[in-house]
């Protein structure tokens, strides 16, 4: 290669972003060879196509991926390598979760592992279900991550009396709330809002407990299985959205719907748009497109009340009505711009919030 088409090191690190020594790493490693080694003074010179592979290092190694799987990423098929990618980063985020878990361990016990304080004891199958229930309305993290006060709504609101333990959860778009029946009385009122991903990790072995003591301890609570580990879950310290003032004032129902969930849950599954328009009427309840554009699916229903025409996103109505206990599924409706409650119609402790789009959406 002709010298003018060489670049020095240095020149070559601010192009690729590399520092110089993490250049003679690479190159030392086999990784990133120069282009050229002067024979004599040993100073090393690459070239303007080597720029790309040196980003995609710098890149790569910014994802804490290793050398050795660095060098298979870049050496591998587009369609591989993102397939490897992919996998480094789920193991990276498998790593993160252990070490927060561990984390709520350490602080759980700093000054002495002291008993927690019971909030509630439950049957494990039955708390199991309706923490997998109300996780379906929780924000994912990356929907929250440029929010300022957001990173709550990944969390479970946790509020727990003498009668009964209730878990709230809102993406602000769907809300779920479950109330249970505690099978020993708790020794305290407690409210807080625990962090939905080590909720979320702990369901499995919460299932296969027979009884779970729930006990609030520094930073979080605690969740006693029995023979197996306990489980630790952190607090998230923000404001949680005021819900009970949002189911307060939703007005009164003027529509009332009720049809059977895998049917409506069919139609919702074959229906190609992402948003789709419900026109509820005496006749039961039809799933259309909000232009009418593809052929409606009509489902037999129990209708009281007015006639209504009705949008929602299906990533907002299909984990609301999936979650619904039972082979019926409720919909109490209040308008065509106002909160849908969708409720189990033989089963009245789950009740789910899933708010319409406006007409607008359509055009």
């Amino acid at each position: 290669m002709p010298n003018s088409e060489l670049m020095p090191i240095g020149v070559f690190a601010q192009r690729s972003g590399l520092t110089s020594s993490a250049l003679r790493f690479y190159a030392d490693s086999g990784l990133l060879p120069p282009a050229e080694v002067d024979p004599v003074s040993g100073y090393r010179h690459y070239g303007a196509d080597q720029v790309a592979r040196a980003t995609a290092v710098r890149r790569l190694r910014e994802i804490a991926m290793p050398l050795a799987e660095v060098g298979t990423v870049l050496d591998a098929e587009a369609g591989e390598a993102a397939r490897l990618v992919d996998e480094h980063v789920a193991g990276v985020a498998g790593d993160a979760a252990a070490a927060r878990q561990k984390a709520a361990v350490i602080k759980s016990v700093l000054g002495g592992d002291r008993p927690g304080l019971l909030i509630a004891a439950l049957k494990g199958p039955v708390l199991a279900d309706a923490v997998d229930h109300v996780l379906t309305a929780t924000a994912t993290a990356t929907a929250t991550a440029y929010g300022p006060g957001t990173a709550v709504l990944t969390g479970v609101h946790v509020e727990a009396g003498h009668e009964a333990i209730t878990l709230t959860a809102t993406d602000r778009f769907r809300l779920s709330t479950r109330s249970l029946v505690p099978a020993r009385t708790a020794e305290q009122t407690w409210v807080g809002t625990v962090d939905g991903d080590d909720l979320r990790a702990a369901v499995t072995e919460i299932r296969h407990s027979a009884l779970v003591r729930i006990e609030a301890v520094p930073h979080g609570i605690r969740l006693r299985m029995g023979q197996r580990e306990d489980r630790h879950c952190r607090l998230l310290y923000e404001e949680f959205p005021d819900h009970r003032l949002m189911l307060a004032s939703l007005g009164e129902v003027t529509t009332r719907a009720t049809v059977a969930k895998d049917l409506l849950l069919r139609a919702l599954e074959e229906h190609p748009g992402e948003c789709i328009a419900l026109h509820i009427s005496g006749h039961g309840v039809d799933v259309r497109s909000p232009n009418d554009e593809h052929p409606g699916i009509s489902l037999l229903a129990t209708v009281t009340g007015e006639a209504l025409q009705i949008r929602f996103e299906t990533t907002t109505l299909y984990p609301a009505v999936s979650t619904a206990i039972g082979p019926d599924v409720m919909l109490d409706l209040r308008g065509h711009d106002r909160p849908v409650t969708i409720r189990s119609a033989d089963r009245g402790d789950l009740t789910t919030l899933a708010m319409p789009v406006k007409a607008a959406y359509s055009s």
